[in-house]
């Protein structure tokens, strides 16, 4: 089984906040964001940089994944972001409003003219209307290894501005979109993180909105908080009783009676070995958590 990294918690932090970035270093957040699209106001966009890329090269950010936002690549600042970001050398680079797959070809290109190094990661922002299309098209260029994709990032926000759809309790316009990007995403070996919940005060919203996430199948979800990290910590995590079973059904399968067998019975249910497997991603997930 692949290494798993959590993505519970994936906490956007703007980039031309200079304490933020050094609160970040204490937040248990499992991954960060340093922004400089939205988050920064365009006669921001330099200082930005140099401070989130200052950040990411002098690291004290623990075992956090640190993936850095460029600003678009129509925009007259990606090219310096690029750059400077492959300079800083971070987990992985966010590039948003990804519509079509030559995007991220062009993106690897470059990235490979930048000499990266080989471990860097691209995250690709699905959050335009012909982003959604184009989903499945989109994370088949993972299939490229010269694209570095790695994970797709809802960006419900601009959907919501893009289509015109209402933030209703249960987003039912948006169901058919966020399960169209999951299955491309694992069509194709990919992660994928849930869009931010807007409303700070709400927080049985946003359980709601996390669980719903997680039903759905998504490995995480993107936050504009610190105080909303916890609780999706604490939701997109196995908890002691999905471990246990899972090392019930592991356990079970690896007795000598059950050794070849496709499906066993185990307390009163039939388990096949998908269950298996399933129950091995658990466990190891708890214990990458754990670490």
């Amino acid at each position: 089984m692949p290494t798993i990294r959590p993505r519970r918690s994936v906490l956007y932090m703007p980039g031309s906040n200079a304490r933020a970035l050094e609160k970040a270093r204490e937040i248990p957040a499992d991954a960060l964001i340093l922004d400089l699209e939205d988050a920064v106001a365009p006669d921001a966009k330099a200082s930005a940089r140099e401070q989130v890329c200052a950040a990411v090269a002098a690291g004290g950010y623990g075992r956090r994944e640190l993936v850095i936002r460029t600003n678009g690549i129509d925009t007259p600042w990606f090219k310096d972001d690029l750059a400077a970001a492959v300079e800083a050398n971070p987990d992985a680079i966010l590039i948003p409003k990804v519509s079509a797959p030559e995007t991220l070809q062009q993106i690897g290109a470059q990235l490979n003219g930048l000499w990266a190094e080989p471990e860097l990661r691209v995250w690709a922002m699905i959050e335009t209307p012909l982003g959604i299309v184009n989903a499945e098209k989109i994370a088949r260029a993972a299939r490229d290894p010269r694209t570095r994709l790695a994970c797709f990032v809802m960006g419900t926000n601009d959907l919501a501005k893009e289509t015109r759809a209402r933030f209703v309790p249960g987003r039912a316009p948006m169901l058919p979109w966020l399960s169209g990007a999951i299955l491309a995403a694992r069509a194709h070996g990919l992660d994928i993180l849930d869009g931010v919940y807007n409303d700070l005060k709400d927080e049985d919203g946003f359980r709601a909105e996390c669980e719903q996430g997680r039903d759905f199948g998504f490995d995480g979800k993107t936050l504009i908080h610190p105080n909303q990290v916890a609780l999706a910590n604490a939701v997109f995590a196995p908890d002691e009783a999905e471990l246990a079973q899972a090392r019930s059904i592991i356990a079970a399968f690896a007795e000598p009676e059950n050794q070849g067998k496709g499906a066993i019975q185990l307390g009163g249910r039939m388990v096949e070995l998908l269950h298996a497997e399933m129950a091995k991603r658990v466990v190891a997930l708890g214990e990458a958590i754990g670490a």
